[in-house]
């Protein structure tokens, strides 16, 4: 035993044991060599881990340019300078009005010139005194002519109230169809196809375009021109108050039909352009929160009165029918039956 331990002392003698070195952190293989053109943006420090140097570089964001102006639309361009030299030289251009023949559709039941003694006819003669009459104490030039909801009688009392008041020689008188959503002043007066006021509005029509004299009286008809996409925009162009201010200028009555009040907001809108409303009614179709709310979405201070509409003779004239008969039925028997037909209308304050 003892040659044994002689030999390894030995053997430690002649090899010692290295020192044992200090732990370090395992190698990391280094990341792989940069391409020849670097990606503009790459991180290149010698700190940065493999993994983000090994990586596609993200692509910097893509800020958008800066979204140029809308442009103009092309009634926006010219439109305005056309306008303002149109009603400049209005009264030349309403002179100038082309004629049209008084010919409306027979359905229309609109007042007969030839028929000056019919029931409907009488019944727009005294509304018309009473708006004359108010026209004397009030600066009234233009009338805006609604109702609270469709097929209530507005363009019907609109159109008629416009013929009796130029039947007067002193009064000239425009009929303007405001109601570019249902438009019915060119199918009554047939004159369909014609341009008009959003034709006028979008710079497609000069204003002595739009204009036409019915023949024979001091009655103007503008219509509703062209489908418009946005109705309501273009009546809060700057151009159409402007051309409601140059035509209350030139007539004695500016007569506006409407859209309806509670199916849009076109009639609030146009009732404080105008002087003045008037609001359409129907006996047994116009319920009474219907007139309310119209009535509270108007400007109540410029609110003439109600119209209302669908009355029969035999209502309206009660026990004083037989002095209407007694006046207008000598040599017009076939015309009052007829009469007592038709509807009628009365105006309330």
């Amino acid at each position: 035993m003892s040659r044994v331990h002689d030999a390894l002392r030995r053997a430690a003698q002649e090899n010692p044991q290295p020192e044992k070195p200090p732990t370090r952190a395992p190698k990391v293989a280094p990341p792989p060599p940069p391409s020849e053109e670097p990606a503009p943006g790459a991180d290149t420090a010698s700190d940065v881990s493999p993994v983000v140097a090994a990586s596609a570089p993200e692509p910097a964001p893509v800020v958008a340019p800066p979204e140029p102006e809308a442009a103009q639309p092309e009634y926006r361009q010219n439109a305005l300078v056309e306008a303002i030299a149109d009603l400049e030289r209005l009264e030349d251009v309403i002179r100038a009005a082309p004629f049209i023949p008084f010919d409306p559709l027979p359905e229309a039941l609109l007042i007969n010139p030839a028929k000056p003694r019919a029931t409907p006819a009488e019944e727009f003669r005294s509304l018309r005194t009473r708006l004359n009459h108010l026209q004397t104490v009030q600066p009234l030039h233009s009338l805006v002519v609604t109702s609270p909801s469709p097929a209530e009688g507005k363009s019907f009392t609109a159109m008629n109230l416009a013929v009796a008041q130029a039947q007067l020689a002193e009064k000239r008188v425009l009929l303007a169809d405001f109601d570019f959503r249902r438009p019915t002043i060119d199918k009554t007066f047939r004159i369909s196809g014609q341009a008009g006021i959003t034709d006028y509005l979008q710079g497609r029509a000069r204003i002595g375009e739009i204009i036409n004299r019915v023949a024979d009286s001091n009655l103007y008809l503008m219509t509703a021109g062209g489908p418009a996409a946005n109705p309501l925009e273009l009546l809060n162009l700057k151009e159409c108050r402007a051309l409601l201010d140059a035509l209350r200028n030139h007539f004695d009555w500016v007569i506006i039909d409407t859209p309806p009040l509670l199916f849009a907001a076109d009639a609030n809108l146009l009732s404080t352009m105008a002087d003045s409303s008037l609001l359409v009614v129907r006996i047994g179709s116009t319920t009474f929160d219907a007139v309310s709310r119209a009535m509270q979405s108007l400007c109540e201070n410029n609110v003439l009165g109600v119209v209302v509409n669908g009355a029969r003779r035999g209502e309206l004239y009660s026990k004083y029918t037989y002095y209407h008969d007694y006046y207008y039925s000598e040599n017009n028997g076939d015309e009052n039956e007829q009469v007592g037909a038709q509807d009628a209308v009365t105006v309330q304050r």
